[in-house]
């Protein structure tokens, strides 16, 4: 059975203000970038575990994907058979919070 894959308000916050940002000055890339963390996300329901562990918490339901620069961080939700995306991140920026 595959996992259903949601979007917290913070993610959707993040995508927004990620593909805003990118479309100041490329439009089409900001698109592409935007499927591609959506397509990557995607994935997680029938790969829930496929990320590495966030080296921030000590938690091994909190991990991640990595889409260079974006960290695409999520928490798995066994018994709920769910996957939570909780931050679309930029490796540059600091202190992940949740």
């Amino acid at each position: 059975m595959d996992y259903q894959v949601v979007l917290s308000p913070k993610a959707v916050g993040d995508l927004e203000a990620i593909v805003r940002y990118i479309a100041l000055s490329n439009a089409e890339a900001a698109r592409k970038l935007g499927q591609q963390l959506l397509e990557k996300s995607r994935e997680l329901s029938q790969f829930p575990f496929i990320g590495q562990k966030v080296p921030e918490f000590d938690d091994p339901n909190i991990r991640q994907l990595i889409l260079k620069p974006y960290r695409v961080v999520y928490r798995v939700e066994e018994e709920k058979k769910r996957v939570s995306i909780a931050r679309f991140w930029h490796s540059a920026q600091e202190n992940l919070e949740l």
